[in-house]
């Protein structure tokens, strides 16, 4: 369970955003829709412990990770959630496998990886290099990244955002149907993919605070 509690980001005395308390169930997922520049992808990062909160905290499964020291809260990100970057985070260079086993780094097994790759659609792909796939193709790998690691939480940012409607709706519906057992929390503004998630969250109403500044890097928040 995530407990969201008096939260408050605010970026270089310019913007400032507040939540409602919310809670995440484990096991259930969650859609958080809203305009560019609400806060869902700060929120995110900070469930993930990349940002810091102002004020307010972040409890998963009972110890409040926001008064953890960084290198606390980045070793339980590692071995704990699943991540989906909005921009990827994949190297064009290498290949699909290379991208996964990367995670060996880390000391994450990835043995499973040719079986999700599977599941996914795209394992006559696992050794092609990303420069050479499709946008849907490379969402494919780097939810097959986030979901190799076993997370007991997987954060999607705009998992649908660099593809057409068809595509990312099939890639949705394999992100639910993946993350069945564990909490999923993704982030995006296109209402008609609400009806694979069992909860929607509409942050334009649970957030609040002066954002008529906004930093280039919240500009998709």
């Amino acid at each position: 369970m995530i407990e969201i509690n008096g939260l408050k980001k605010q970026f270089q005395n310019e913007t400032v955003i507040e939540y409602e308390d919310i809670t995440f169930e484990s096991g259930k997922s969650y859609m958080l829709l809203g305009a560019s520049g609400c806060g869902k992808s700060t929120l995110l990062n900070i469930i993930a412990g990349i940002l810091s909160p102002s004020e307010g905290s972040v409890t998963i499964d009972g110890t409040v990770m926001t008064k953890e020291s960084q290198k606390k809260k980045d070793k339980f990100r590692i071995k704990k959630i699943g991540y989906i970057f909005q921009d990827f985070k994949l190297i064009e260079d290498m290949t699909v496998m290379d991208n996964i086993n990367i995670l060996k780094l880390e000391g994450i097994k990835t043995d499973d990886a040719p079986k999700i790759l599977d599941e996914l659609g795209i394992s006559e792909k696992k050794n092609s290099k990303i420069k050479h796939l499709s946008g849907g193709q490379k969402q494919r790998v780097a939810i097959a990244r986030a979901l190799v690691k076993k997370p007991e939480i997987i954060l999607a940012d705009e998992p649908t955002g660099n593809l057409n409607f068809a595509i990312g709706e099939e890639v949705i519906k394999e992100l639910v149907r993946a993350s069945v057992g564990k909490t999923l929390i993704a982030v995006t503004h296109d209402e008609r993919l609400s009806k694979y998630f069992d909860t929607v969250i509409d942050m334009n109403n649970i957030t609040s605070g002066r954002r008529d500044i906004v930093k280039e890097d919240e500009k998709n928040a």
